[in-house]
C-alpha cells in the first residue's frame, strides 16, 4: 500500500472510533520508547510524523494516544508520558503543579472547520458570524431558516432539522472554537462561556475529532466543529464562515496560512488570536502545542529534542498534504531554539 492510501486508510480507521495509535515492539528498550497522549486534532500529522521518524531511526519508538487535549495534560501532569499535546497549551496554574516546569512547543497548526452533512448540496455553504453561533446554541434549528436562505442566495438547502455534533471528552478544538464563538457572540460568551469542555445547549457529543467527524458523516442534518485535515481526507463539506473584516473565506491551507502570518509569538511560544484581523484570513486557526520536561530522564531528554528538531524540518513538508499549515521560518526557529534547551 502506497503512502497516501496508507494515511487515508488510517483516517477511516480513526473515524471509525480507533483511538490508539502506538508503534514498536516490546522488545525495545525504554530508553529507546517515547510515550506520548492528547490533542487529536494534529494525531492523523503525528501519526505520519511517527511512522517516517521510525523508518529513518529504527531504535526510535513512538507510542502516541489520541485521546484529547485534557485528558493529555493530565497524564503529562500525573508523569504517565514522556511528553504531552494541547491545542490549548498549559495554563500557569497547571504549570506550576509540574516539579521543573514546562517547555511548551508549538509543532504545528490547522484550522478548525465548521463540517456539515446535507444530502444534495454541492456548493460550499455561507455561514455569516451572526449565525453560526445561533446554531451552536441551538437558537436556528433547521437548515431552511431564513438567516440561512439569505446568505445561500440560488441555493437550495433541503429543510433537515439541525443536529449539532460537539466534542463529550475535555479538548483543545473544543477550547479554540468556543473561544472564537464567545469572541464573535456576546450570547454565546453569557450563555455558554468558552473552555475544553462546556455544556452545550443542544446536540449529541463524540470522542476526539475522529467520534465528531464519524458523526457528522453518518447523520443527514448534521452540523459540527473539527479539523480541517479529517473534513478533507473524509471528505467532508466544509462552510465558507465570515470573517472579522466581513468576507467570507473557506478553510484552505492558504487562507490559514494568511491568519498565521499575523499571530506573533512571545517568548512562552503561545500565542492565540480568537478573531483575527484579514479579508483574507479564516476565522479560526490555531497552533498546537508539544508539552516537555525541560529536564528527562533515561536519556529521553535527548530523544525529544533530536525528535522535534526532525518534525520542524522534514516533518513541516509534510504538513500541507495532511490538511495543516507548515510553520512560518520564524516560528520554527523560536521553538528549534527552546526544543534545543531540553536535557
Amino acid at each position: 500500500m502506497n503512502t497516501p492510501n496508507r494515511i487515508r486508510t488510517g483516517l477511516f480507521a480513526l473515524a471509525a472510533g480507533i483511538i490508539a495509535t502506538t508503534f514498536g515492539t516490546p522488545s525495545v528498550s525504554e530508553a529507546q520508547t517515547l510515550n506520548a497522549s492528547g490533542a487529536s486534532f494534529p494525531a492523523p500529522l503525528y501519526q505520519r510524523w511517527f511512522i517516517e521518524y521510525n523508518k529513518a531511526n529504527p531504535d526510535i519508538k513512538i507510542n502516541y494516544q489520541s485521546i484529547g487535549s485534557g485528558s493529555g495534560v493530565k497524564q503529562f501532569m500525573q508523569g504517565l508520558t514522556d511528553f504531552g499535546a494541547s491545542d490549548a497549551a498549559m495554563k500557569p496554574k497547571d504549570i506550576e503543579k509540574v516539579e521543573g516546569g514546562v517547555t511548551l512547543l508549538p509543532m504545528t497548526a490547522g484550522a478548525i472547520v465548521v463540517s456539515y452533512n446535507l444530502p444534495g448540496v454541492t456548493e460550499s455553504i455561507k455561514l455569516p458570524k451572526d449565525v453560526y453561533p445561533k446554531i451552536f446554541l441551538g437558537e436556528i434549528k433547521k437548515w431552511d431558516d431564513p438567516a440561512i436562505a439569505k446568505a445561500n442566495p440560488g441555493v437550495k438547502i433541503p429543510g433537515l432539522p439541525i443536529t449539532v455534533a460537539y466534542r463529550a471528552d475535555g479538548s483543545g478544538t473544543t477550547f479554540n472554537f468556543t473561544n472564537h464563538l464567545a469572541a464573535i457572540s456576546p450570547e454565546f460568551k453569557e450563555k455558554v462561556g468558552a473552555g475544553k469542555k462546556v455544556d452545550w445547549p443542544a446536540g449529541v457529543g463524540g470522542k476526539g475529532n475522529e467520534g465528531v467527524a464519524a458523526l457528522i458523516k453518518q447523520t443527514p442534518g448534521t452540523i459540527g466543529y473539527i479539523e480541517y485535515g479529517y473534513a478533507q481526507h473524509l471528505k467532508i463539506p466544509t462552510a465558507s464562515l465570515q470573517n472579522r473584516d466581513g468576507k467570507f473565506v473557506a478553510p484552505t491551507p492558504e487562507s490559514a496560512a494568511a491568519t498565521l502570518a499575523n499571530i506573533k509569538l512571545p517568548e512562552n511560544l503561545i500565542a492565540f488570536d480568537f478573531n483575527p484581523e484579514g479579508e483574507a484570513s479564516y476565522p479560526i486557526v490555531t497552533f498546537t502545542w508539544w508539552l516537555c520536561h525541560p529536564k528527562n530522564k533515561d536519556g529521553k531528554g535527548a530523544i525529544i529534542k533530536k525528535l522535534a528538531d526532525w518534525c520542524l524540518t522534514e516533518g513541516q513538508k509534510m504538513s500541507t498534504e495532511l490538511g495543516y499549515i507548515p510553520l512560518p521560518p520564524d516560528v520554527v526557529a523560536k521553538v528549534k531554539a527552546a526544543a534545543d534547551k531540553l536535557q
